[in-house]
This record gives C-alpha cells, structure tokens and sequence, in this order.
C-alpha cells in the first residue's frame, strides 16, 4: 500500500511521516492520500479530524491508523494487497543475544539497587 500526505497542520503531517515512513510515496503514485481537510470526489482520499464524517477521529494511536487505513484499502482495492508485510517462511530465531543483554541489564539493576541499599543503611 502506498499513502501520501497532504495535511495543512505540521504536528499532524510530521506524526503521519513517522506512523507510515515505510508506506510514503508522491500523490501521483499513492493509493491513499491523507488529509486533515474535508475531501471532494477523490475516492482514494483518507480524512482525518475530529468531525463524525472523519474516516480516522483524532487523537488516534499508530494501531488505529494503520486499521483504518487497511479498511480503507480493502474498501477501494478489494483483497489484493494488505497494509501489513507478506509473511516470511519461519525462521528459526537465535535469542542468545538478547538473553546475555537482560542478563546484564539485570545484574547491573541488581548493583544499582544493592549501592542503594548499602548507601542508605551507611548513613
């Protein structure tokens, strides 16, 4: 899925460039196009506000957006494609290193709290 943004407030254009960095593209290649103004005879338009014939309400999480934007697509593309990735085959994960990460980050917290402890008590 692609998706541009056309918002006039720069909070909501900046947050929407973060939420959907990996979907941007132009206005003339999008399949969506976001805006924070009401919108005429532009089906792939996406209209967020705070008014009840908004398609997404603000505020809004990164979940919400990216729900809507899926029905949003499916309404106008059907099933051929989904907002999320396309699966990978299973891999198996190695996760040694981030056990030996929180087995660090444990015995350090468990330093920090015993100084704690042993400064407080040597006073």
């Amino acid at each position: 899925m692609k998706v541009a943004l056309e918002c006039q407030s720069p909070l909501l254009q900046k947050s929407l460039e973060i939420f959907l960095s990996k979907y941007l593209t132009s206005a003339k290649k999008s399949d969506i196009i976001i805006r924070d103004e009401p919108c005429l005879n532009d089906k792939r338009c996406f209209y967020v506000a705070n008014t009840e014939e908004a398609d997404l309400l603000k505020p809004f999480s990164k979940a919400q957006l990216v729900l809507a934007l899926e029905k949003k697509y499916k309404e106008l593309y059907g099933e051929k494609e989904s907002v999320t990735q396309p699966e990978k085959p299973q891999e198996r994960l190695d996760f040694s290193i981030l056990e030996k990460r929180i087995a660090s980050l444990t015995q350090e917290y468990e330093q920090n709290i015993l100084r704690a402890v042993k400064a407080f008590y040597e006073n």
